[in-house]
């Protein structure tokens, strides 16, 4: 079992029985009592459990216990709100979301239930039909597919937000709370137009923000007066049965590097970046020196050997104003409806 299902496994757990110990959770589980504790500590990290002696149980729990404020309080005159959060994955790019919504949800006495889709639409819709079962208010989503997500979506009795998705226009009612990837990449290439005239774009061919992202990248070259590079958009497949393409991609960004083709270099995201960077310094290609390099996504680009530049989406941000979206949604159905985008912002590090 990945991670990832324990994760899941142990939330699931919690929001059946309120608390859990460790000694048993990992004899179902079949694995190591030590297994389970580290689990939790990640998902504490997280504010999504709340540890205690032997296991854990859910925050809202233990502030019960421990006789402080509960992070949710039902509202004067009404039944307590219940939100559905649902994200692709709670390892990378969407704990800090994660914690926005959940502070958000805290401070307005709204109950937050969290599911993990693990990239799996059919797992998305079937999340949200049990919360659906169990009272639901609002959703908040961040679908895997978005056409397959729409359809249904609309169908709902009850408000939705999307969480970093741009569904078409077409879509009515649609709200949105997303990062605008145009200007981040926009921002990157700027900085690096300052110093490099050549500048390449690695992007993953998965994911959603893929497209904003060479959009800004070429909008970024026009502003400052520079030609895209010939074959400068590298398109890097998913690491889930690419491996071979995604060893191609990184040989070929390194060969174009090391002909002078490139001297700078915008790439999305973190992980891949950081394997870009082992592989030029493999061929002798220096960073800042040969390339200027900056990472997008900003989770772990600062713990390289060489710190790397970054553009760091404001992913609690988006998490707090999509509860926020919603919340007033709720409150009130008539309003104007709302897409909601926030800057990201430039971390200025070693590669550049």
């Amino acid at each position: 079992m990945h991670a990832e299902e324990r994760h899941q496994a142990i939330l699931g757990r919690l929001r059946e029985r309120g608390t859990l110990r460790v000694t048993e959770f990992a004899e179902e589980l079949q694995v190591s009592p030590v297994t389970v504790r580290r689990d939790i500590e990640t998902l504490a990290d997280r504010g999504l459990v709340a540890r205690v002696h032997g296991g854990a149980v859910l925050p809202t729990a233990r502030a019960a216990t421990t006789g402080t404020e509960p992070a949710v309080r039902t509202q004067p005159g009404r039944g307590q709100l219940s939100f559905g959060l649902i994200v692709p994955a709670a390892d990378y790019y969407y704990p800090e979301v994660i914690k926005g919504a959940q502070e958000a949800a805290g401070e307005r006495g709204i109950r937050l239930v969290l599911g993990i889709s693990q990239y799996s639409p059919q797992e998305e819709r079937a999340q949200v039909e049990r919360m659906l079962a169990d009272g639901l208010d609002g959703l908040l989503i961040a679908a895997s597919d978005i056409t397959a997500a729409s359809s249904w979506l609309s169908e709902l009795s009850i408000p939705h937000v999307w969480v970093e998705r741009r569904p078409g226009d077409e879509i009515s009612g649609a709200e949105r709370v997303v990062t605008d990837h145009v200007h981040g990449a926009r921002l990157a290439v700027h900085h690096l137009a300052a110093t490099r005239r050549k500048i390449g774009l690695m992007v993953r061919d998965d994911s959603p923000h893929g497209e904003p992202l060479v959009d800004g990248y070429l909008k970024g070259l026009a502003a400052a007066g520079l030609d895209a590079p010939a074959d400068g958009v590298f398109r890097m497949p998913p690491p889930a049965g690419g491996a071979v393409r995604r060893e191609e991609v990184l040989g070929g960004f390194a060969d174009a590097v090391a002909a002078g083709l490139l001297d700078g270099a915008l790439i999305h995201n973190d992980h891949d970046a950081l394997m870009l960077l082992q592989r030029l310094r493999a061929r002798g290609v220096e960073v800042p020196g040969d390339l200027a390099l900056v990472a997008y996504d900003d989770e772990v680009a600062s713990l390289a050997d060489i710190p790397l530049t970054a553009i760091a989406p404001p992913k609690f941000a988006v998490g707090v104003s999509a509860v926020e979206l919603l919340a007033k949604r709720v409150a009130d159905p008539s309003r104007p409806r709302h897409l909601l985008s926030i800057l990201p912002e430039l971390h200025v590090r070693a590669s550049t």
